[in-house]
């Protein structure tokens, strides 16, 4: 779910450290030991049951090289959105959508989420669950607390989660599989965020969203409604093209410390229709034909809370915007679920 950044200077210690010149497994790993400790001592796990866990992961220096590199840091906007907002990630999004109509409905109803916001961050993160990830999460999860030290200490705390994760949910730890830095299932959520958000939206017992779309639904919903999203208000909106916005106004912060009033005090030309308590934060993006200035609210700054990013959260917005005119259309022609949907 969360992309992670890190200094250049950071990078290159990780790449000195001694620790990283680390073992095949972790059995002997000189940082082992008091981690097994403290679980057992937390958490009354069994310490050989931590460390018979543990001797199964495997050192995976391709994790460390992932991390330090991702992809998307040197994309523009355009780029950005064209790897998400294409017609065939919209298509199979609607499908999805009325595939799962009733959990949507559910979710929606319980939780204020539109069904739009919700599936498209599952198409963003999984394309719909289509690719949950490669690696397994007990090889990422050890080989990043162990072996990488820029972000050892948040990596061992998601380690410690996934584990209190699998003996909750009764998961066999060596067969889940995620993203390099241990995202996981359907909407990729942390150990942590699995453990504070995820449900069992379908009453059978288990949170499961690796194998279960309907679970997903229901813990991307309420991962939202625990992060303060407000129903029926806006998202972001396009300004136009040459709008002038003052210094004082710009800010870096990902969350909104002006409001709407702030910037037409300021002549900024915002749309009539926005309370003037709205937060907002005005964004440059740079477009396939130039530059774009965009209004986003508060509802945007609750997308950024699932992932630290401007372009991932304007990628979420413009696709459930796709999926919203896509799902109208299908109604309106009388497609169903069981229609072919091809990519």
């Amino acid at each position: 779910m969360k992309h992670l950044k890190f200094p250049a200077f950071l990078l290159v210690l990780a790449a000195i450290s001694p620790s990283l010149k680390a073992a095949d497994d972790y059995t002997d790993h000189p940082g082992v030991e008091a981690f097994v400790d403290d679980m057992a001592r937390k958490h009354a796990f069994d310490a050989d049951r931590i460390r018979q866990w543990l001797g199964e992961a495997r050192h995976q220096p391709r994790i460390i090289e992932l991390i330090s590199t991702p992809a998307e840091r040197t994309l523009e906007w355009h780029e950005y959105r064209a790897i998400f907002i294409k017609p065939g990630r919209v298509e199979q999004g609607v499908a999805f959508l009325q595939e799962y109509r009733a959990a949507f409905e559910r979710a929606e109803a319980e939780f204020g989420i539109p069904r739009e916001i919700i599936a498209a961050i599952i198409g963003v993160e999984t394309w719909y669950g289509r690719y949950l990830g490669p690696h397994r999460v007990l090889d990422s999860l050890t080989t990043l607390a162990f072996d990488y030290p820029p972000r050892s200490r948040f990596f061992r705390s998601e380690l410690e989660q996934f584990f209190l994760m699998v003996r909750e949910q009764g998961f066999d730890p060596a067969e889940l599989r995620g993203s390099y830095a241990g995202a996981m299932g359907y909407g990729q959520f942390i150990s942590s965020s699995y453990r504070h958000y995820a449900v069992d939206f379908d009453g059978d017992g288990v949170a499961d969203i690796f194998d279960n779309p309907v679970d997903a639904i229901g813990s991307v919903a309420n991962y939202f409604h625990e992060h303060h999203w407000r129903p029926g208000g806006p998202v972001a909106m396009r300004l136009g093209d040459d709008i002038q916005v003052p210094d004082r106004l710009v800010t870096r912060e990902l969350q909104p410390r002006f409001t709407v009033s702030d910037y037409r005090t300021a002549g900024v030309d915002v749309p009539d229709s926005l309370a003037g308590d709205e937060p907002a934060r005005i964004i440059r993006v740079e477009g396939a034909d130039g530059p774009q200035w965009w209004l986003t609210c508060h509802n945007f700054y609750v997308i950024t809370r699932y992932n630290h990013s401007h372009l991932y959260a304007m990628a979420v917005h413009e696709l459930a915007g796709e999926l919203e005119q896509g799902l109208a259309g299908a109604a309106n022609s009388g497609a169903g679920p069981d229609d072919d949907v091809s990519d």
